[in-house]
């Protein structure tokens, strides 16, 4: 049995939720061909990273990444800093010859993903970009009623992110909402899922119309201080998609009312598919082609039971028949990733799909900024 060795960078929310997910991939997945072990672990403030080291076995602790890099006997590198810095740890992960879990987004700008994506092809390693809602029953579900054609020629569509974190005013800001570390606001945030999302769904983006909005013009930090506020609040976009379909886009950190929120409804000529990430156990079908009959015969939305039932080795506890939750996703597209870093071949979402999101999304802002529709 294989053993694949692990160093997260970054040891914030998101790299508490990656090592969750190595952590319990073995109780999710049996009879696995490979262990994981937790090797290395950094974060920019030392003690972050001495506590993790203490609480989840981690062989060392450091708060230099080039630690992580330099180390032979680490041969996976999840990076989960501040956007920032993913170009420079992705590639010095690639010229250290490990495969890369990369968050999202892939950097900050598309000009940087031109500068991984150039060299990929010079390093024998496996890459993944960290877009899990790809991975839930629920979405593979609808992917795979779209392809069987059961939906028909798209026609129309919409999808949102929405939260609500930044409905308050006064609330200190974190990075996320400071551009000089994100990149961009909640368009890199919550829009890069939800574009993604509908990227697997549909294909390609043909052009698109955006337009974003700061609500507060200023917020405080946590020393109180009032900063200036750069990055996007709300991002509206309308899309038209290569294979014909219309529809709107939408990400919101200021959506009163919402908790976490990733919902999409598509309609095409022979049917109709709809989700709420907040009801993440049921994809919702409508099959257009069943007769008129009285007192509606058997038309209307059908609620299909996803839940946990995953394609076998997809995983077999607690038990397909028990609702899911929004980690589970995490756990899957991790599982997805080792899997293919086991078997030697190119996992999906690939860097090559985490840049393709970066160009929509700059695109995005070049549309808000010139005011008017955009080529892809």
């Amino acid at each position: 049995m294989d053993e694949i060795r692990v160093g997260i960078v970054g040891f914030g929310f998101m790299g508490k939720t990656h090592a969750y997910g190595y952590k319990t991939i073995p109780l999710y997945y049996s009879n696995l061909p490979f262990k994981i072990k937790l090797v290395g672990v950094c974060d920019a403030v030392p003690e972050v990273a001495q506590k993790a080291k203490e609480s989840l076995d981690f062989e060392f602790a450091t708060s230099n990444p080039d630690d992580i890099f330099s180390r032979e006997d680490i041969n996976v590198v999840d990076i989960c800093t501040p956007n920032i810095y993913h170009k420079e740890a992705v590639l010095k992960a690639l010229k250290s010859g490990k495969n890369v879990y990369c968050d999202k987004p892939l950097a900050v700008s598309y000009e940087e993903t031109k500068e991984i994506t150039d060299v990929l092809d010079q390093y024998d390693v496996i890459t993944q970009m960290a877009l899990q809602y790809r991975f839930f029953p629920a979405t593979m579900r609808a992917k795979e009623l779209i392809d069987e054609g059961k939906i028909g020629k798209i026609m129309s569509f919409r999808a949102c992110y929405l939260h609500s974190g930044s409905v308050d005013s006064k609330k200190p800001i974190g990075w996320k909402q400071e551009k000089k570390f994100g990149g961009g606001g909640v368009l890199f945030d919550l829009g890069s899922h939800v574009l993604d999302v509908m990227y697997y769904l549909l294909g390609e983006y043909s052009s698109l119309f955006a337009e974003t909005k700061i609500i507060y013009p200023e917020r405080p930090d946590k020393s109180g201080n009032m900063v200036k506020i750069e990055a996007d609040d709300v991002a509206f976009m309308m899309v038209k998609m290569k294979s014909g379909g219309i529809g709107t886009i939408e990400a919101s950190k200021i959506a009163t009312g919402t908790n976490d929120e990733l919902r999409f409804e598509i309609h095409g000529d022979k049917g109709a598919i709809r989700f709420n990430l907040m009801e993440p156990n049921w994809l919702e079908y409508y099959d257009n082609t069943l007769p008129d009959a009285h007192y509606g015969g058997l038309k209307g939305y059908t609620k299909i039971e996803c839940v946990q039932r995953f394609k076998k080795p997809g995983g077999d506890f607690p038990s397909s028949k028990f609702s899911i939750g929004w980690i589970r996703g995490h756990v899957h597209s991790l599982y997805n990733f080792l899997s293919c870093v086991y078997e030697k071949r190119q996992a999906s979402p690939s860097f090559w799909e985490g840049a393709y999101i970066q160009h929509v999304m700059e695109k995005a802002y070049e549309s808000d900024q010139k005011k008017s529709w955009i080529e892809l």
